[in-house]
């Protein structure tokens, strides 16, 4: 089958044949019909995700099963399902506290990319490839950890499906779950990409009063109305913080979200808050860099400074709840593809992504 490999950092991506072993107990077999190009992937390729390589990369999609392992009851061949990067086991400390996002077995997992078993599915020419979170989803089919294969109903839309594999639901989770955030509340999001524009909807849906978008590209902030921002603050032209505060009376945002991960913008949303507010990082930057925040600050403002991972997910549960939003028209998941790529366009998907021309971009696969 074929499959996007990333050999070396810094130079484009291949989309080589690769070997594909035969699903194990505990494992899935599944034929992708689409996989959502996000940045964590890219940043594989720059390096700023440290990992292992070669690896198929891909970690948000959906598709069809075809075969199962042994032990395997909750799919069966011809399920449609959409998978989760991270793998919960349910039994792990944070599995039996109701933080499945954060598992053991999970962690694990992303830590090595392989499967549970430290082994490894994918193969060339004798040498073993890493999977992204076990699942490669940018690849005609791909073989997983069973817990991580969600199913849906069968009609089911695969392409809209992938993507609330992450950015659905890492940035909807980031606001319903991670922050709580209240009807009537004023929000900030840094980033109006895949996942902030999903921060912006997930904001839109529980009433927020007032939805602020901060970006340096045009076309995004034109997304960021779309999905629900209220007010937008081009940063490449104006202080986005003097902007925030100027729009909310001088106090701040109760609640800011960084959907990029970097250390300017984590500072500037930690510094867009009110007193008593509430600063959520989503966005995964180099493991090199540190912010900077005053110890004398820290306690007399009272602002919250908290990490997101995965945005809370409880997958079994809020992935087909996500699905059944859209399917209700309370979630927008068709304006999020702005555009679909074959597999061996996978360049361009990513080039397009830099630029920030897409809401998100989706691979797609025929026959499926």
């Amino acid at each position: 089958m074929k499959a996007a490999v990333c050999r070396t950092r810094g130079e484009p991506v291949r989309v080589e044949d690769v070997e594909l072993d035969r699903p194990q107990q505990g494992e899935v077999l599944v034929r992708l019909a689409a996989s959502g190009v996000c940045h964590s992937d890219y940043s594989v390729l720059t390096g700023v995700m440290p990992m292992k390589l070669p690896c198929v990369l891909g970690h948000e999609g959906a598709g069809v099963v075809e075969e199962v392992g042994a032990a395997v009851s909750h799919v069966t061949p011809g399920d449609h399902v959409v998978l989760s990067w991270v793998t919960p086991c349910g039994i792990c400390f944070y599995c039996r506290e109701g933080q499945p996002n954060l598992c053991d077995l999970g962690a694990k997992i992303n830590l090595h990319h392989r499967m549970p078993d430290g082994t490894s599915r994918l193969h060339k020419d004798g040498e073993d490839l890493q999977s992204f979170s076990a699942i490669g989803a940018m690849a005609e089919r791909a073989v997983v950890p069973a817990a991580a294969a969600v199913k849906l109903p069968p009609d089911a839309p695969l392409e809209k499906a992938a993507l609330i594999g992450c950015s659905v639901m890492t940035g909807v989770g980031a606001v319903w779950h991670t922050a709580d955030v209240k009807a009537g509340s004023r929000v900030a999001v840094f980033g109006a990409g895949g996942v902030g524009l999903n921060a912006i909807q997930g904001a839109a849906a529980v009433g927020a009063e007032r939805i602020i978008a901060v970006d340096v590209h045009a076309r995004k902030l034109e997304l960021a109305r779309v999905f629900g921002a209220t007010h937008v603050v081009d940063a490449s032209r104006e202080d986005a913080v003097a902007a925030i505060r100027e729009l909310t009376e001088g106090r701040g945002a109760d609640y800011a979200f960084e959907a990029i991960g970097r250390k300017k913008t984590i500072e500037q949303a930690y510094a867009a808050v009110r007193r008593g507010g509430t600063c959520v990082v989503i966005g995964i930057g180099p493991r090199t860099e540190s912010v900077e925040l005053n110890v004398f600050m820290l306690p007399v403002l009272e602002k919250r400074l908290v990490g997101c991972w995965y945005g809370g997910a409880r997958v079994h549960r809020d992935l087909p709840r996500l699905l059944a939003m859209y399917r209700a028209g309370k979630l927008k998941l068709d304006e999020l593809v702005t555009r679909t790529y074959r597999l061996e366009e996978v360049n361009q998907a990513f080039a397009d992504m830099e630029r920030g021309e897409n809401a998100r971009g989706v691979i797609t696969f025929l026959g499926v």
